[in-house]
């Protein structure tokens, strides 16, 4: 799909080639339901794994954790594998939501880079595999608007009325402005949060839409022209529109690690963990980076596709160190910080 990736491409399919059928994962039956972020897969790979393990994948898409969370909860989902990000994965460890893999059952966990194991969201490794991991950034269309895009304080300046698009759930949209108020996304504090809900309640009449997904087309057709979004998308939008530009605002960021859970109570628990193995294999791994753009939790994986990297593509999938410092992973508020968010968000949304 990327001009960049040819070479790891066909590597992959090499390497897939000669792997179907090996043996690794052959003979098992029956289904596995998948529950993952949209676009966030090479859907080839879905056919590569029923191929080789017999194993039908019924595949769904959900669009932000909360929705995931609200699915699990209310009991509306067959999935026996989801992709939920950090810090609900720390939530449904808490209350009881997730069963724990057999790791005998997924031997590819041991190419999962030893920075994204046993991380505060999961610190004893019990529950989750990293799939795929990234920044937030700002993103603006250099063709349609100019300023200084260093801050998130731009997603507030009203010479871009209209022009803003805005996350869709309260831990984004509100860790935006708290970054841009100089407070921790991670914050316990009713005032900031509160200072944080002001900010984006004068920021609504800017805001052309409150969107999840269709932040990307809206940014890459021209229909909006400022936002926040995932590094890696950045890298598939700027391949359809040039104009675009990405950084990682001087207030600090988001870091988020993506990861693999099964569910409580999943149908199809042993499949999960044959699926959760073939996801973590290095050649499934490159082609899955390549379509998507995002860093790969498999250290191998992320290692061969950086050189095939130009240098301003590297800094921006693989954040240096610099930036990292200034990013913060989501942790799992409490109950009593999770209704004021939900309560402020209801509010400013109505």
């Amino acid at each position: 799909m990327r001009k960049i990736t040819v070479t790891i491409i066909g590597i992959c399919l090499l390497l897939t080639m000669a792997l179907s059928g090996c043996g690794e994962t052959a003979g098992q039956a029956g289904v596995v339901n998948v529950y993952n972020w949209g676009e966030y897969i090479d859907t080839d790979v879905l056919d590569i794994f029923e191929e080789e393990t017999g194993i039908k994948v019924n595949y769904f898409e959900f669009h932000s954790n909360e929705e995931l969370y609200s699915l699990l909860k209310m009991g509306s989902s067959t999935a026996d594998v989801i992709i939920p990000s950090d810090y609900t994965v720390a939530r449904l460890i808490a209350e009881d939501m997730l069963e724990e893999p057999d790791f005998s059952n997924i031997p590819n966990y041991s190419l999962i880079d030893d920075r994204y194991r046993n991380l505060n969201y999961d610190p004893q490794g019990l529950y989750s595999v990293a799939y795929m991991v990234g920044t937030v950034g700002l993103i603006h269309n250099s063709a349609m608007i100019t300023g200084d895009f260093t801050s998130w304080s731009a997603l507030f300046d009203e010479r871009y009325a209209g022009q803003i698009v805005m996350f869709d759930n309260p831990r984004d949209a509100f860790g935006v402005a708290l970054m841009c108020l100089g407070y921790s996304q991670n914050t316990t504090s009713e005032a900031e949060i509160r200072e944080a809900f002001d900010l984006l309640t004068k920021q609504k009449p800017l805001v052309h839409a409150y969107v999840m997904n269709q932040i990307f087309f809206k940014l890459e057709s021209g229909e909006a022209a400022l936002g926040p979004y995932y590094a890696g998308d950045y890298l598939s939008m700027y391949e359809q529109n040039n104009d675009l530009i990405f950084v990682h605002p001087i207030d600090g960021s988001n870091f988020f690690v993506d990861a693999m859970c099964i569910p409580k109570g999943a149908g199809n628990k042993t499949n999960a963990e044959v699926f959760i193995n073939f996801m973590c294999r290095t050649d499934i791994a490159l082609l899955n980076m390549a379509k998507i753009m995002y860093a790969s939790a498999n250290y191998e994986a992320a290692a061969e596709f950086a050189d095939e990297l130009e240098p301003w593509m590297f800094e921006i999938m693989f954040a240096s160190d610099e930036v990292l410092a200034r990013c913060e992973i989501f942790t799992h508020l409490p109950e009593d910080i999770l209704k004021l968010y939900d309560q402020l968000w209801v509010e400013l949304k109505s």
